[in-house]
């Protein structure tokens, strides 16, 4: 297959009908719709996220990111003042020096803060009605803030006062449209709670859900193991740079973010157990293929388990050595994102997709539905 490349960020833009995003998710988890793009003909088949199964083969492996969406927006008050502010946590400082993903255990976070002049150093925070305080001990140069929160772990404590992060424009449209925030909601077939956080998630660590992953119910795993295809696990802790936009027009000049996976070694068996059988590799999810790609050790022409940082950036001309196929949303104009399926699938392919899918009504980004590209 030829890819394109050399190509500018303008390239990766396409016009959204505003109604098309999706602001609370589908009724039930499956009954998404399913766009299936075959990526050497370019063919499109319009499907349900239910009938996934009729994309499998036997002996295919599907690798799913099980990272679990941390309750990191808190809203609280200046203890000085009373007045509102709000912080969204980022990562615990032990992350950023100690390059690991392990969050447990630590009391300072970097944080994106609103006002972020009212978080001024010496400053005091209550966050959810005084169940947490923090004081302000670092301004970052990004804008963010280092919080020192007055408890050892507050892991448990931001699950019981926290907010999921859900992303800025389902926020912003949310209160555009009068719509009911759905946190908390007596609907639990809206409670971002539930909703903004896969079926087969495991360990707190994102701040953002690996969306591919939300469409899976515990029923769909099954019928999947039914077919014959397996199922494994890796873990990539998803944070703030996947909503950076990409502001210059050479993609290559783009400063990607850092983050965390861990392969573990079942799953590294896996891949190479199914490679060897002539199985599909199906990442679920672009930050799967983020982790997949990330941990082909070109050294040794081999994949390789183990926990380590990416910030990897893919694009068109990128040469795939570990992903067959995948499973993805429908992402941001010029995005990162957007160029990562492109480099996969081929521009002209993906953008006529997305020309479809709008044509078709599908809805787009984080609740929305989804594609099957193999």
């Amino acid at each position: 297959m030829v890819f394109e490349v050399s190509m500018l960020t303008s390239d990766f833009e396409y016009d959204l009908p505003r109604g098309l995003i999706a602001t609370h998710p589908a009724p039930r988890r499956d009954g998404s719709r399913l766009l299936v793009l075959n990526r050497e003909s370019g063919e499109i088949r319009h499907r349900r996220f239910s009938d996934l199964t009729g994309c499998l083969r036997p002996g295919d492996l599907l690798v799913m990111n099980n990272s679990r969406v941390i309750k990191a927006r808190l809203r609280g008050v200046r203890c000085d003042t009373g007045a509102a502010v709000e912080a969204l946590l980022l990562q615990p400082l032990t992350v950023a020096e100690e390059k690991t993903d392990r969050i447990t255990g630590t009391s300072s976070w970097t944080a994106f803060c609103r006002p972020a002049k009212k978080f001024r150093i010496g400053e005091t925070i209550d966050f959810a009605g005084g169940r947490l305080r923090a004081r302000v001990v670092a301004e970052g140069s990004d804008g963010t803030r280092t919080l020192e929160f007055l408890h050892a772990d507050i892991l448990p404590l931001l699950e019981q006062c926290g907010e999921i992060p859900l992303p800025p424009y389902i926020v912003q449209r949310r209160k555009e449209d009068g719509l009911p925030d759905g946190e908390g909601t007596t609907n639990p077939l809206n409670d971002d709670a539930v909703r903004y956080q896969t079926v087969y998630a495991r360990d707190f660590g994102s701040i953002a859900a690996p969306t591919a992953g939300l469409h899976f119910t515990e029923e769909l795993l099954e019928q999947i193991a039914a077919t014959g295809a397996r199922l494994a696990w890796v873990t990539l802790h998803v944070g703030a740079g996947t909503f950076k936009p990409v502001e210059v027009e050479d993609p290559a000049a783009h400063p990607m973010h850092t983050e965390f996976y861990e392969v573990p070694a079942e799953t590294a068996r896996a891949i190479a157990e199914t490679r060897a059988a002539g199985g599909r590799i199906i990442a679920v999810g672009t930050t799967t293929v983020r982790t997949l790609e990330s941990a082909w050790d070109a050294e040794v022409d081999t994949f390789a388990e183990g926990r380590k940082a990416t910030n990897i950036l893919i694009l068109p001309g990128y040469e795939f050595k570990v992903v067959d196929a995948m499973v993805t949303n429908f992402h941001l104009p010029r995005s990162t994102l957007l160029m990562m399926i492109s480099a996969f699938a081929g521009h002209e392919h993906i953008m006529a997709a997305y020309g479809e899918a709008i044509a078709e009504s599908y809805r787009f980004y984080s609740y929305g539905d989804a594609m099957f590209i193999g």
